[in-house]
Protein backbone atom coordinates (compact mmCIF):
# COMPACT_ATOMS: atom_id res chain seq x y z
CA UNK A 1 0.00 0.00 0.00
CA UNK A 2 2.79 2.41 0.89
CA UNK A 3 4.58 1.80 -2.43
CA UNK A 4 1.39 2.31 -4.42
CA UNK A 5 0.58 5.54 -2.55
CA UNK A 6 4.13 6.79 -3.05
CA UNK A 7 3.89 6.17 -6.79
CA UNK A 8 0.46 7.82 -6.85
CA UNK A 9 1.74 10.98 -5.16
CA UNK A 10 4.45 11.30 -7.83
CA UNK A 11 1.89 12.62 -10.30
CA UNK A 12 1.56 15.81 -8.24
CA UNK A 13 5.02 16.22 -6.75
CA UNK A 14 7.46 15.25 -9.53
CA UNK A 15 7.42 17.56 -12.52
CA UNK A 16 11.07 17.22 -13.59
CA UNK A 17 11.85 15.02 -16.52
CA UNK A 18 8.24 14.67 -17.69
CA UNK A 19 7.98 16.27 -21.09
CA UNK A 20 4.42 16.66 -22.27
CA UNK A 21 3.54 14.36 -25.15
CA UNK A 22 0.94 16.59 -26.78
CA UNK A 23 0.96 19.62 -24.49
CA UNK A 24 2.41 23.09 -24.75
CA UNK A 25 5.94 23.47 -26.12
CA UNK A 26 8.79 23.95 -23.62
CA UNK A 27 9.24 27.61 -22.53
CA UNK A 28 12.33 28.10 -24.71
CA UNK A 29 10.31 27.09 -27.79
CA UNK A 30 7.07 28.86 -26.91
CA UNK A 31 8.04 32.26 -28.34
CA UNK A 32 9.15 30.67 -31.60
CA UNK A 33 5.93 28.66 -31.78
CA UNK A 34 3.82 31.79 -31.25
CA UNK A 35 5.65 33.48 -34.12
CA UNK A 36 4.98 30.41 -36.26
CA UNK A 37 1.25 30.15 -35.41
CA UNK A 38 -1.37 29.98 -38.15
CA UNK A 39 -2.70 33.47 -37.41
CA UNK A 40 0.67 34.88 -38.51
CA UNK A 41 0.55 32.98 -41.81
CA UNK A 42 -3.10 33.32 -42.76
CA UNK A 43 -5.76 36.02 -42.67
CA UNK A 44 -9.00 34.49 -41.36
CA UNK A 45 -12.36 36.23 -41.51
CA UNK A 46 -16.00 35.24 -41.20
CA UNK A 47 -17.14 37.82 -43.73
CA UNK A 48 -20.90 37.29 -43.98
CA UNK A 49 -23.91 35.29 -42.82
CA UNK A 50 -26.66 33.88 -44.98
CA UNK A 51 -30.09 32.53 -44.06
CA UNK A 52 -30.78 29.17 -45.70
CA UNK A 53 -33.43 26.47 -45.80
CA UNK A 54 -32.73 22.76 -46.10
CA UNK A 55 -33.41 19.32 -44.69
CA UNK A 56 -31.62 17.97 -41.63
CA UNK A 57 -30.52 14.40 -40.83
CA UNK A 58 -34.13 13.53 -39.88
CA UNK A 59 -35.30 14.79 -43.31
CA UNK A 60 -37.19 17.63 -41.65
CA UNK A 61 -37.29 21.06 -43.28
CA UNK A 62 -35.34 23.63 -41.24
CA UNK A 63 -34.08 27.19 -41.48
CA UNK A 64 -30.50 27.87 -40.46
CA UNK A 65 -27.70 30.39 -40.87
CA UNK A 66 -24.52 29.63 -42.82
CA UNK A 67 -21.33 31.65 -42.35
CA UNK A 68 -18.76 32.44 -45.04
CA UNK A 69 -15.17 31.80 -43.94
CA UNK A 70 -12.52 33.51 -46.04
CA UNK A 71 -8.79 32.81 -45.78
CA UNK A 72 -5.81 34.39 -47.50
CA UNK A 73 -2.09 33.55 -47.21
CA UNK A 74 -0.12 36.40 -45.60
CA UNK A 75 3.26 35.44 -47.12
CA UNK A 76 2.18 36.26 -50.68
CA UNK A 77 1.06 39.73 -49.62
CA UNK A 78 4.39 40.46 -47.93
CA UNK A 79 6.10 39.62 -51.24
CA UNK A 80 3.97 42.18 -53.05
CA UNK A 81 1.63 39.61 -54.64
CA UNK A 82 -2.12 39.61 -54.26
CA UNK A 83 -2.90 36.21 -52.74
CA UNK A 84 -6.18 34.62 -53.84
CA UNK A 85 -8.97 34.38 -51.27
CA UNK A 86 -10.24 30.90 -50.44
CA UNK A 87 -13.78 30.71 -49.09
CA UNK A 88 -16.26 28.14 -47.83
CA UNK A 89 -19.54 28.04 -45.91
CA UNK A 90 -20.01 26.53 -42.44
CA UNK A 91 -23.02 26.12 -40.18
CA UNK A 92 -22.94 26.87 -36.46
CA UNK A 93 -23.28 23.13 -35.78
CA UNK A 94 -20.00 22.55 -37.64
CA UNK A 95 -18.28 25.09 -35.41
CA UNK A 96 -19.69 23.13 -32.46
CA UNK A 97 -18.32 19.88 -33.88
CA UNK A 98 -14.88 21.48 -34.29
CA UNK A 99 -14.84 22.76 -30.72
CA UNK A 100 -16.00 19.40 -29.31
CA UNK A 101 -13.19 17.71 -31.21
CA UNK A 102 -10.60 20.18 -29.88
CA UNK A 103 -11.90 19.84 -26.29
CA UNK A 104 -11.64 16.04 -26.36
CA UNK A 105 -8.34 15.88 -28.25
CA UNK A 106 -6.64 18.54 -26.10
CA UNK A 107 -8.15 18.08 -22.60
CA UNK A 108 -5.25 19.98 -20.98
CA UNK A 109 -6.01 23.15 -22.96
CA UNK A 110 -8.49 25.92 -22.12
CA UNK A 111 -10.24 25.72 -25.49
CA UNK A 112 -11.75 29.05 -26.64
CA UNK A 113 -15.56 29.10 -26.37
CA UNK A 114 -18.09 29.69 -29.13
CA UNK A 115 -20.48 32.65 -29.02
CA UNK A 116 -23.91 31.93 -27.61
CA UNK A 117 -26.36 29.94 -29.73
CA UNK A 118 -29.31 31.97 -28.44
CA UNK A 119 -29.27 35.49 -27.01
CA UNK A 120 -29.06 35.76 -23.24
CA UNK A 121 -28.81 38.70 -20.81
CA UNK A 122 -30.69 40.93 -23.27
CA UNK A 123 -32.55 44.13 -22.45
CA UNK A 124 -36.25 44.20 -23.38
CA UNK A 125 -35.94 46.02 -26.75
CA UNK A 126 -33.36 43.53 -28.03
CA UNK A 127 -34.65 40.45 -29.84
CA UNK A 128 -33.82 37.03 -28.38
CA UNK A 129 -34.59 35.37 -31.73
CA UNK A 130 -31.51 33.54 -33.04
CA UNK A 131 -32.52 34.51 -36.59
CA UNK A 132 -32.64 38.23 -35.75
CA UNK A 133 -30.22 40.06 -38.12
CA UNK A 134 -28.51 41.98 -35.29
CA UNK A 135 -27.99 38.80 -33.28
CA UNK A 136 -26.69 36.91 -36.34
CA UNK A 137 -24.23 39.73 -36.99
CA UNK A 138 -22.93 39.65 -33.42
CA UNK A 139 -22.60 35.88 -33.64
CA UNK A 140 -20.69 36.23 -36.93
CA UNK A 141 -18.18 38.46 -35.12
CA UNK A 142 -18.01 35.94 -32.25
CA UNK A 143 -17.34 33.02 -34.62
CA UNK A 144 -14.54 34.97 -36.30
CA UNK A 145 -13.07 35.71 -32.88
CA UNK A 146 -13.23 31.97 -32.03
CA UNK A 147 -11.30 31.05 -35.19
CA UNK A 148 -8.68 33.72 -34.51
CA UNK A 149 -8.29 32.51 -30.90
CA UNK A 150 -7.65 28.95 -32.09
CA UNK A 151 -5.35 30.10 -34.92
CA UNK A 152 -3.29 32.10 -32.38
CA UNK A 153 -2.95 29.25 -29.86
CA UNK A 154 0.54 27.65 -29.85
CA UNK A 155 -0.88 24.10 -29.93
CA UNK A 156 -4.37 24.27 -31.40
CA UNK A 157 -3.18 26.24 -34.44
CA UNK A 158 -1.13 23.22 -35.57
CA UNK A 159 -4.08 20.83 -35.63
CA UNK A 160 -4.76 19.35 -39.10
CA UNK A 161 -8.50 19.04 -38.51
CA UNK A 162 -8.68 22.76 -37.70
CA UNK A 163 -6.73 23.61 -40.84
CA UNK A 164 -9.08 21.43 -42.89
CA UNK A 165 -12.07 23.19 -41.30
CA UNK A 166 -10.75 26.45 -42.78
CA UNK A 167 -9.75 25.12 -46.20
CA UNK A 168 -11.72 21.97 -47.08
CA UNK A 169 -15.47 22.28 -47.47
CA UNK A 170 -16.38 18.77 -48.63
CA UNK A 171 -15.71 15.69 -46.53
CA UNK A 172 -14.65 17.61 -43.42
CA UNK A 173 -17.24 16.03 -41.12
CA UNK A 174 -16.19 12.55 -42.22
CA UNK A 175 -12.57 13.44 -41.51
CA UNK A 176 -13.45 14.55 -37.96
CA UNK A 177 -15.54 11.46 -37.24
CA UNK A 178 -12.75 9.19 -38.50
CA UNK A 179 -10.56 10.45 -35.63
CA UNK A 180 -12.88 8.60 -33.24
CA UNK A 181 -12.80 11.53 -30.80
CA UNK A 182 -16.36 10.76 -29.61
CA UNK A 183 -15.14 7.47 -28.13
CA UNK A 184 -12.57 9.36 -26.05
CA UNK A 185 -15.10 11.78 -24.60
CA UNK A 186 -15.71 11.33 -20.87
CA UNK A 187 -19.32 10.95 -19.77
CA UNK A 188 -20.84 13.53 -17.41
CA UNK A 189 -21.79 10.77 -14.97
CA UNK A 190 -18.22 9.49 -14.85
CA UNK A 191 -16.89 13.01 -14.27
CA UNK A 192 -19.42 13.61 -11.49
CA UNK A 193 -18.48 10.30 -9.86
CA UNK A 194 -14.78 11.24 -9.94
CA UNK A 195 -15.53 14.66 -8.39
CA UNK A 196 -17.14 13.12 -5.30
CA UNK A 197 -14.92 10.04 -4.93
CA UNK A 198 -11.39 11.32 -5.58
CA UNK A 199 -9.46 11.16 -2.27
CA UNK A 200 -6.41 13.32 -2.98
CA UNK A 201 -7.45 16.20 -5.29
CA UNK A 202 -4.78 18.64 -6.42
CA UNK A 203 -5.29 21.85 -4.43
CA UNK A 204 -4.40 24.04 -7.41
CA UNK A 205 -7.12 22.54 -9.61
CA UNK A 206 -9.66 22.66 -6.77
CA UNK A 207 -8.96 26.38 -6.30
CA UNK A 208 -9.13 26.93 -10.06
CA UNK A 209 -12.54 25.25 -10.19
CA UNK A 210 -13.82 27.50 -7.40
CA UNK A 211 -12.38 30.53 -9.20
CA UNK A 212 -14.15 29.59 -12.47
CA UNK A 213 -17.46 29.28 -10.58
CA UNK A 214 -16.96 32.70 -9.00
CA UNK A 215 -15.86 34.27 -12.31
CA UNK A 216 -19.00 32.97 -14.00
CA UNK A 217 -21.17 34.27 -11.15
CA UNK A 218 -19.58 37.74 -11.16
CA UNK A 219 -19.82 38.18 -14.95
CA UNK A 220 -23.42 36.92 -14.93
CA UNK A 221 -24.36 39.55 -12.33
CA UNK A 222 -22.50 42.23 -14.29
CA UNK A 223 -24.39 41.35 -17.49
CA UNK A 224 -27.74 41.41 -15.66
CA UNK A 225 -26.97 44.83 -14.18
CA UNK A 226 -25.92 46.11 -17.60
CA UNK A 227 -29.20 44.84 -19.14
CA UNK A 228 -31.24 46.63 -16.44
CA UNK A 229 -29.27 49.86 -16.91
CA UNK A 230 -29.78 49.61 -20.70
CA UNK A 231 -33.55 49.33 -20.18
CA UNK A 232 -33.64 52.41 -17.93
CA UNK A 233 -31.28 54.38 -20.17
CA UNK A 234 -33.35 53.62 -23.25
CA UNK A 235 -36.43 54.99 -21.50
CA UNK A 236 -34.66 58.15 -20.31
CA UNK A 237 -33.30 58.96 -23.78
CA UNK A 238 -36.58 58.28 -25.57
CA UNK A 239 -38.50 60.47 -23.10
CA UNK A 240 -36.25 63.35 -24.24
CA UNK A 241 -38.10 63.07 -27.54
CA UNK A 242 -41.12 64.48 -25.68
CA UNK A 243 -39.10 67.63 -25.02
CA UNK A 244 -38.60 67.94 -28.76
CA UNK A 245 -42.34 67.56 -29.47
CA UNK A 246 -43.35 70.03 -26.76
CA UNK A 247 -40.75 72.65 -27.81
CA UNK A 248 -41.87 72.27 -31.42
CA UNK A 249 -45.53 72.76 -30.51
CA UNK A 250 -44.64 75.71 -28.28
CA UNK A 251 -42.61 77.39 -31.03
CA UNK A 252 -45.75 77.52 -33.21
CA UNK A 253 -47.49 79.97 -30.83
CA UNK A 254 -44.48 82.20 -30.13
CA UNK A 255 -43.09 84.86 -32.44
CA UNK A 256 -39.91 86.08 -30.71
CA UNK A 257 -39.15 82.76 -28.99
CA UNK A 258 -40.22 80.46 -31.85
CA UNK A 259 -36.86 79.91 -33.57
CA UNK A 260 -35.01 79.22 -30.30
CA UNK A 261 -37.63 76.73 -29.14
CA UNK A 262 -37.67 74.98 -32.55
CA UNK A 263 -33.84 74.62 -32.52
CA UNK A 264 -33.83 73.33 -28.93
CA UNK A 265 -36.50 70.78 -29.88
CA UNK A 266 -34.33 69.58 -32.76
CA UNK A 267 -31.39 68.98 -30.37
CA UNK A 268 -33.68 66.97 -28.07
CA UNK A 269 -34.86 64.81 -31.00
CA UNK A 270 -31.25 64.07 -31.99
CA UNK A 271 -30.43 63.19 -28.39
CA UNK A 272 -33.39 60.80 -28.13
CA UNK A 273 -32.47 59.02 -31.38
CA UNK A 274 -28.81 58.57 -30.40
CA UNK A 275 -29.55 55.86 -27.80
CA UNK A 276 -30.03 53.19 -30.49
CA UNK A 277 -26.42 53.50 -31.70
CA UNK A 278 -25.16 53.76 -28.12
CA UNK A 279 -26.79 50.52 -26.99
CA UNK A 280 -25.73 48.75 -30.19
CA UNK A 281 -22.12 49.66 -29.33
CA UNK A 282 -22.69 48.47 -25.76
CA UNK A 283 -23.65 45.02 -27.05
CA UNK A 284 -20.12 44.67 -28.42
CA UNK A 285 -18.68 45.06 -24.90
CA UNK A 286 -21.35 42.75 -23.48
CA UNK A 287 -20.28 40.07 -25.98
CA UNK A 288 -16.67 40.43 -24.82
CA UNK A 289 -17.78 39.76 -21.25
CA UNK A 290 -19.91 36.82 -22.40
CA UNK A 291 -16.86 35.22 -23.99
CA UNK A 292 -15.24 34.98 -20.55
CA UNK A 293 -18.52 33.84 -19.05
CA UNK A 294 -18.20 30.82 -21.37
CA UNK A 295 -14.44 30.54 -20.77
CA UNK A 296 -15.32 29.69 -17.15
CA UNK A 297 -16.84 26.40 -18.35
CA UNK A 298 -13.69 25.70 -20.41
CA UNK A 299 -11.63 26.09 -17.23
CA UNK A 300 -13.91 23.69 -15.37
CA UNK A 301 -13.55 21.15 -18.19
CA UNK A 302 -9.77 21.05 -17.61
CA UNK A 303 -10.34 20.61 -13.86
CA UNK A 304 -12.84 17.78 -14.45
CA UNK A 305 -10.38 15.96 -16.69
CA UNK A 306 -7.70 16.20 -14.00
CA UNK A 307 -10.13 14.83 -11.41
CA UNK A 308 -10.92 11.90 -13.69
CA UNK A 309 -7.23 11.14 -14.21
CA UNK A 310 -6.55 11.41 -10.48
CA UNK A 311 -9.49 9.13 -9.72
CA UNK A 312 -8.28 6.53 -12.26
CA UNK A 313 -4.82 6.73 -10.70
CA UNK A 314 -6.20 6.16 -7.21
CA UNK A 315 -8.31 3.21 -8.41
CA UNK A 316 -5.24 1.68 -10.09
CA UNK A 317 -3.20 2.12 -6.89
CA UNK A 318 -6.01 0.59 -4.81
CA UNK A 319 -6.32 -2.37 -7.18
CA UNK A 320 -2.55 -2.96 -7.09
CA UNK A 321 -2.53 -2.89 -3.28
CA UNK A 322 -5.38 -5.40 -3.22
CA UNK A 323 -3.51 -7.74 -5.60
CA UNK A 324 -0.35 -7.56 -3.50
CA UNK A 325 -2.34 -8.39 -0.37
CA UNK A 326 -3.93 -11.39 -2.10
CA UNK A 327 -0.49 -12.55 -3.23
CA UNK A 328 0.88 -12.27 0.29
CA UNK A 329 -2.10 -14.19 1.71
CA UNK A 330 -1.64 -16.98 -0.82
CA UNK A 331 2.09 -17.20 -0.16
CA UNK A 332 1.77 -17.28 3.65
CA UNK A 333 -1.59 -19.02 3.91
CA UNK A 334 -3.00 -16.31 6.21
CA UNK A 335 -6.08 -14.18 5.56
CA UNK A 336 -5.95 -10.70 7.13
CA UNK A 337 -9.55 -9.68 6.51
CA UNK A 338 -12.91 -11.35 6.03
CA UNK A 339 -13.35 -12.53 2.44
CA UNK A 340 -15.42 -14.89 0.34
CA UNK A 341 -12.24 -16.81 -0.40
CA UNK A 342 -11.65 -17.43 3.28
CA UNK A 343 -15.22 -18.70 3.79
CA UNK A 344 -14.94 -20.98 0.73
CA UNK A 345 -11.70 -22.51 2.10
CA UNK A 346 -13.40 -23.31 5.42
CA UNK A 347 -16.43 -24.87 3.73
CA UNK A 348 -14.71 -26.84 0.96
CA UNK A 349 -11.16 -27.27 2.24
CA UNK A 350 -7.81 -25.71 1.40
CA UNK A 351 -6.46 -25.43 -2.15
CA UNK A 352 -3.85 -27.86 -3.39
CA UNK A 353 -0.24 -26.60 -3.71
CA UNK A 354 -0.60 -26.76 -7.50
CA UNK A 355 -3.73 -24.59 -7.46
CA UNK A 356 -2.06 -22.12 -5.11
CA UNK A 357 1.03 -21.97 -7.31
CA UNK A 358 -1.06 -21.32 -10.43
CA UNK A 359 -2.98 -18.53 -8.68
CA UNK A 360 0.25 -17.02 -7.40
CA UNK A 361 1.67 -16.97 -10.90
CA UNK A 362 -1.45 -15.23 -12.27
CA UNK A 363 -1.40 -12.68 -9.42
CA UNK A 364 2.30 -11.93 -9.92
CA UNK A 365 1.66 -11.27 -13.61
CA UNK A 366 -1.28 -9.02 -12.71
CA UNK A 367 0.86 -7.17 -10.14
CA UNK A 368 3.60 -6.59 -12.69
CA UNK A 369 1.04 -5.36 -15.20
CA UNK A 370 -0.57 -3.16 -12.50
CA UNK A 371 2.77 -1.61 -11.55
CA UNK A 372 3.47 -0.75 -15.18
CA UNK A 373 -0.02 0.66 -15.55
CA UNK A 374 0.37 2.75 -12.38
CA UNK A 375 3.73 4.05 -13.58
CA UNK A 376 2.17 4.95 -16.94
CA UNK A 377 -0.74 6.75 -15.27
CA UNK A 378 1.71 8.67 -13.05
CA UNK A 379 3.66 9.83 -16.10
CA UNK A 380 0.44 10.73 -17.90
CA UNK A 381 -0.76 12.65 -14.84
CA UNK A 382 2.49 14.61 -14.54
CA UNK A 383 2.41 15.45 -18.26
CA UNK A 384 -1.19 16.61 -17.96
CA UNK A 385 -0.54 18.84 -14.92
CA UNK A 386 2.54 20.38 -16.52
CA UNK A 387 0.83 21.07 -19.86
CA UNK A 388 -2.47 22.18 -18.33
CA UNK A 389 -0.89 24.61 -15.90
CA UNK A 390 1.25 26.16 -18.62
CA UNK A 391 -1.87 26.78 -20.71
CA UNK A 392 -3.81 28.09 -17.70
CA UNK A 393 -1.06 30.65 -17.07
CA UNK A 394 -1.24 31.65 -20.75
CA UNK A 395 -5.02 32.00 -20.43
CA UNK A 396 -4.73 34.15 -17.28
CA UNK A 397 -2.48 36.64 -19.09
CA UNK A 398 -4.92 36.77 -22.01
CA UNK A 399 -7.91 37.20 -19.68
CA UNK A 400 -6.33 40.00 -17.66
CA UNK A 401 -5.38 41.89 -20.82
CA UNK A 402 -8.72 41.42 -22.59
CA UNK A 403 -10.98 42.27 -19.64
CA UNK A 404 -8.87 45.29 -18.73
CA UNK A 405 -9.13 46.63 -22.29
CA UNK A 406 -12.87 45.89 -22.48
CA UNK A 407 -13.66 47.64 -19.18
CA UNK A 408 -11.52 50.67 -20.05
CA UNK A 409 -13.21 50.95 -23.47
CA UNK A 410 -16.64 50.63 -21.85
CA UNK A 411 -15.78 53.40 -19.38
CA UNK A 412 -14.52 55.62 -22.23
CA UNK A 413 -17.78 55.01 -24.11
CA UNK A 414 -19.84 56.00 -21.05
CA UNK A 415 -17.78 59.17 -20.62
CA UNK A 416 -18.29 60.02 -24.31
CA UNK A 417 -22.04 59.41 -23.96
CA UNK A 418 -22.24 61.75 -20.96
CA UNK A 419 -20.25 64.43 -22.82
CA UNK A 420 -22.68 64.21 -25.74
CA UNK A 421 -25.56 64.68 -23.29
CA UNK A 422 -23.85 67.74 -21.82
CA UNK A 423 -23.28 69.09 -25.35
CA UNK A 424 -26.97 68.66 -26.22
CA UNK A 425 -28.04 70.68 -23.17
CA UNK A 426 -25.31 73.24 -23.83
CA UNK A 427 -26.68 73.69 -27.35
CA UNK A 428 -30.21 73.93 -25.95
CA UNK A 429 -29.02 76.60 -23.50
CA UNK A 430 -27.55 78.65 -26.37
CA UNK A 431 -30.84 78.34 -28.23
CA UNK A 432 -32.72 79.62 -25.17
CA UNK A 433 -30.19 82.45 -24.73
CA UNK A 434 -30.87 83.74 -28.28
CA UNK A 435 -34.59 84.01 -27.71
Amino acid sequence: MENAEAEQSDSRSEDDGAAPCSGLPPPEQLAATMEDCLAKKMEITVSEAEKRTGRNAMNIQETYTAYLIETRAVESQSEGQCAPVDSLWRRYSEFELLRNYLSVTYPHIVVPPLPEKRADFVWHKLSADNMDPDFVERRRIGLENFLLRVASHPVLCQDKIFYSFLTQEGGWKEMVNETGFQLKADSRLKALNATFRVKNPDKRFTELKHYSDELQSVISHLLRVRARVADRLYGVYKVHGNYGRVFSEWSAIEKEMGDGLQSAGHHMDVYAASIDDILEEEEHYADQLKEYLFYAEALRAVCRKHELMQYDLEMAAQDLTSKKQQCEELATGTVRTFSLKGMTSKLFGQETPEQREAKLKVLEEQIQEGEEQLKSKNLEGRDFVKSAWADIERFKEQKNHDLKEALISYAVMQISMCKKGIQVWTNAKECFSKM
